[in-house]
């Protein structure tokens, strides 16, 4: 019997190959990672870690605090959403990007690494009210385009929520400590202890040409729950403040906490830290539902924190709560049913959100507030008033650290385009690169870096971090799982693949360059490029280019 004949058929009437005229050509060009894409703070996060596989640390830190000054800090607090869209999770595992920035943040605290030189200075002056991740972002940006910045800061340390409301085992107060101390040297000044009453006023006197308010959500959402004969009601933000300033809350034996948020999650974890023999988060809804990331559920209930879902608190009397029974209806919302119970605690503590006390902000003429708080702006994250400017909490938006940093240098970009008398317009980005784009035969499986975890019996000691970070070995190895999406790193795959050795090399650093002349338009570069950092582009002649 005759082998069959395994060669395609090719269908010459569908596209021009190789042959006497070429349609089409190699270029070179990047595109955007879907890492970066994620990044609320809108690093370039590709670019750092292609110099932290390198072993190249210092340029890797200078690269990644070109759009994030806080690097240690957000290395330990980001819900890194650049990790949950990685392109490498769909091989084996994301590769853990935040470690890496937590690597180079703490690398450059123990070397005593500084910012790169600012701008000259422009002459001009910008306050900004709130020494938050927002205030602390907008002053850096400004400060390195030239601006003179100074941040009036109403509590007795820098940092806002990441200070006062973060909890020191996800967070040491020394690696927030030295960023900040970075930021004084490089010539944002910090007048702490100074609460902003009259905007208006505070710009005359200080002769400051813009404002930036970034004050954040520090007022506890109000709870309709019946409270009486000298229950022990507590907010979350002031348990959290207390304990993050050295402060030991009395919350007695048994705690309840009351919502299904992180700060629900940060409050209940420092309650066992405090003491507490029972910490139990009651929520309307289920787990699914959840505001808080699950990853933050998961550690709480390693640290012994118990969960009641479902559930609704009735009234407080005393030690005793009523609680209801809830059911979810098929969008989700839960319902009551009538159902009720009662349950002991020594103290409830309400974590049902935040909201920004924007008051002294309602007699500025165009400052539009809402119910909530926040204020209105426009594209350019002014407020109606000319010259004052919004962000981070103060604004309607997703509230978290890495938010609001990146708030804080749009902030300062729109800051400084309207001080030289224009207006800031983002550049194009291209499209980003999904996985089904890359070509990956020569990659294999390689575990993430690990990190230790405090065995969970020690947890509770203290609030000693929970997390370690990475060594300069497992940081490195870590780097080197990213896959360069869209962005070419020079592996030669398309300079060894190209059959009529049409592709010229630059030299390291430099990329390649076409030999016009001898490409036939075949695409095997393409074909070979891991990254897709090559796109196939027409010839400019409609019938093709001679070979």
């Amino acid at each position: 019997m005759a082998a069959r004949d395994l060669t395609p058929i090719v269908d010459l009437t569908l596209e021009h190959g190789t042959g006497p005229f070429r349609t089409r050509h190699p270029v070179w060009s990047d595109l955007r990672p879907p890492c970066n894409n994620a990044c609320p703070a809108g690093e370039n996060i590709q670019g750092w870690l292609a110099c932290a596989q390198a072993g190249d640390f210092r340029k890797a830190w200078e690269t990644l605090v070109a759009d994030n000054p806080l690097p240690a800090t957000h290395g330990r607090v980001c819900y890194h959403p650049c990790e949950t869209n990685c392109n490498r999770g769909e091989m084996d595992a994301p590769v853990t990007i935040h470690a890496v920035e937590r690597f180079l943040g703490d690398l450059a605290n123990e070397q005593g690494w500084d910012y790169p030189p600012p701008a000259p200075p422009s002459g001009k002056r910008v306050l900004i009210v709130g020494a938050g991740p927002s205030g602390l972002s907008a002053a850096y940006h400004l400060t390195r385009l030239g601006h003179q910045v100074e941040i009036h800061e109403a509590g007795p340390a820098a940092g806002g929520m990441m200070q006062f409301g973060i909890p020191a085992y996800r967070l040491p107060r020394a690696a927030l400590a030295a960023e900040v101390a970075r930021l004084e040297r490089y010539g944002v000044r910090i007048v702490l202890d100074h609460r902003v009453i009259d905007v208006k006023s505070e710009r005359a006197e200080g002769r400051f040409d813009a404002v930036f308010v970034a004050i954040g959500a520090h007022v506890a959402q109000h709870a309709d729950v019946p409270a009486r004969d000298a229950a022990r009601v507590l907010d979350a933000v002031s348990v959290l403040r207390d304990a993050g300033t050295g402060g030991r809350p009395s919350l007695g034996r048994r705690v309840v906490i009351y919502g299904g948020g992180n700060t629900a999650m940060d409050a209940a974890r420092t309650a066992r830290r405090l003491g507490a023999e029972q910490a139990l988060i009651i929520y309307r809804r289920d787990r699914a539902h959840m505001p808080a990331h699950a990853f933050e559920a998961d550690e709480a209930q390693e640290e012994g924190v118990t969960f009641r879902w479902l559930t609704s608190i009735r009234e407080v009397v005393g030690p005793s709560l009523t609680v209801e029974r809830m059911e979810l209806d098929e969008k989700g919302r839960p319902h009551p049913t009538g159902e009720f119970e009662s349950l002991e605690a020594d103290s409830v503590v309400l974590a049902l959100g935040q909201q920004t006390d924007s008051s002294f902000l309602h007699d500025i003429d165009g400052v539009e507030a809402k119910p909530d708080g926040t204020v209105s702006v426009n594209a350019n994250m002014m407020t109606g008033h000319p010259g004052l400017f919004a962000g981070g909490d103060m604004v309607p938006s997703e509230r978290t650290v890495t938010i609001a940093t990146g708030h804080g240098k749009l902030a300062a970009r729109n800051i400084d385009a309207w001080l030289r008398g224009g207006a800031y317009k983002p550049p194009p980005q291209p499209k980003v690169v999904k996985f089904a784009m890359l070509h990956l035969p020569v990659f294999s499986d390689v575990d993430p870096a690990a990190q230790q975890r405090l065995p969970d019996e020690d947890r509770l000691a203290g609030f000693g971090e929970v997390l370690a970070g990475l060594d300069q070995p497992a940081a490195r190895h870590e780097a080197q799982r990213c896959l360069s999406c869209g962005v070419c790193f020079e592996c030669d795959n398309c300079f060894a693949a190209c059959p009529e050795q049409a592709i010229v090399k630059l030299g390291p650093g430099n990329g390649y360059r076409l030999n016009d002349a001898l490409c036939t338009g075949c695409a095997t570069c393409f074909e070979q490029c891991p990254c897709h950092a090559i796109q196939m582009v027409a010839d400019t002649a409609s019938e093709g280019s001679p070979r």
